[in-house]
């Protein structure tokens, strides 16, 4: 005879497979994009004037390209290559852009 778990318990161990299992998909969806964006933001970045410069520019640029799935290489000449980059803006009173 089984004995039978209790179902606090149960609930408790179905949540954390779901976790896992969610956590999992998010991963390899940030890990699938963040080859391109790495890539397109360092070229982006790669003239800052300080490494902090640089850590907050290529931060910036990846939430920007994980979103818009594009980065424009080269401003100013290439500023119609991304609108979805080119158009994104901070929240709060003062609307500044928020890509780099």
């Amino acid at each position: 005879m089984a004995v039978a778990k209790p179902p606090l318990q149960t609930a408790a161990v179905l949540l954390l497979l779901l976790l896992v299992v969610a956590a999992a998909s998010w991963l390899q969806t940030v890990d699938a994009a963040s080859g391109f964006c790495s890539g397109k933001c360092s070229v982006r970045c790669g003239r800052a004037a300080s490494a902090r410069a640089r850590g907050a520019c290529m931060r910036s640029c990846g939430l920007c390209c994980e979103e818009c799935n594009c980065v424009p290489t080269r401003p100013p000449r290439d500023v119609n290559e991304c609108p979805c980059y080119r158009d994104m803006l901070t929240a709060g009173p003062r609307k500044r852009p928020k890509c780099p």
